[in-house]
C-alpha cells in the first residue's frame, strides 16, 4: 500500500490502493488517528455573507443533513475539482451544514458558468441548524448573480425548494402564518422570498446530494470548510 506523511503529526501512514483507485488524483494529507482527534477543526471564515478564500483540506465524516443520511466526504475544494466532473455546468450551487444539528454550522455558495467560477461565498456560525445554513447559502447565492441575469439556483434541500416554489406565496398571503405552527427562520425566508419576487429570471431547482455533481460537491466543501484546519 502507498505511504504518505501526515501533515499534522508528521508520521508515515498507508492507504489501500483500492481506495486511491476510487478517487483519481486524491492525495491523503492526514492520518486516521489525527482525523479522529480533530472532529471540529478550526474556523476559517467569519459569520455572514463574507467573500471567501477557498477553504483548506479535511477529513471524512458524516453529519445530519435534515434527515437525508447521505455520506459526507468533507473534502477541500481542490480535491472536489479533481474527483468530480458530472452534473450541471452552469448555475448557482448552494449548501448548508450543521454537526450536530443544532450545533456548529457552515454555508457555501458558488456561481458557475460553463464550469468556470464567477464568484463564491462561504461562512459559519458557532451554533445553528442545517436548515438555517441552507437558507443563508441561498441568500448568499442570490447575491452573486448580477441583476437581470437568468440563472438556476441549485440546492439539495427539498425543504428550501418547496418553501420558495410552493409554500411561501401562501404564507405571505396569510400574513406569514401557517396552519401547522410557526415558520422557522422567518427572517431569512422573507428576505429570500422578496428577493426572488424581484428576480423572476432566477429559478430554484433541487439537485441530489452527493451523487457526483461537481458543483454541488463544491458548495458542500465550502459549507463544511469551518471543520477543516489543514491543507
Amino acid at each position: 500500500m502507498p505511504d504518505f506523511t501526515c501533515s499534522d503529526c508528521g508520521k508515515a501512514f498507508t492507504v489501500a490502493q483500492s481506495a486511491l483507485d476510487r478517487y483519481p488524483g486524491w492525495v491523503p494529507k492526514v492520518c486516521l488517528a489525527c482525523k479522529k482527534r480533530k472532529p471540529g477543526g478550526a474556523r476559517t471564515a467569519s459569520t455572514g455573507a463574507a467573500e471567501s478564500k477557498r477553504p483548506a483540506a479535511g477529513s471524512a465524516s458524516r453529519h445530519n443533513r435534515g434527515g437525508s443520511g447521505t455520506q459526507e466526504l468533507d473534502l477541500p475544494v481542490a480535491e472536489v475539482l479533481a474527483r468530480f466532473h458530472d452534473g450541471p455546468k452552469t448555475g448557482v450551487f448552494t449548501d448548508g451544514a450543521a454537526s450536530p444539528n443544532p450545533g456548529p454550522g457552515g454555508w457555501g455558495a458558488v456561481y458557475v458558468r460553463d464550469d468556470v467560477i464567477l464568484g463564491e461565498r462561504w461562512g459559519h456560525e458557532p451554533h445553528t441548524t442545517n436548515n438555517r445554513m441552507e437558507l443563508l447559502a441561498m441568500q448568499a447565492g442570490l447575491g452573486l448573480v448580477p441583476a437581470g441575469e437568468a440563472v438556476t439556483l441549485w440546492t439539495d434541500s427539498r425543504l428550501c425548494v418547496d418553501t420558495f416554489n410552493t409554500w411561501a406565496k401562501g404564507w405571505a398571503a396569510r400574513g406569514w402564518k401557517r396552519k401547522t405552527g410557526e415558520i422557522k427562520n422567518l427572517d431569512l425566508v422573507q428576505e429570500i422570498y422578496f428577493a426572488l419576487k424581484e428576480r423572476p429570471e432566477i429559478s430554484i431547482k433541487w439537485i441530489a446530494a452527493h451523487d457526483g455533481s461537481r458543483w454541488n460537491e463544491y458548495a458542500d466543501a465550502l459549507a463544511t470548510a469551518y471543520r477543516r484546519a489543514t491543507r
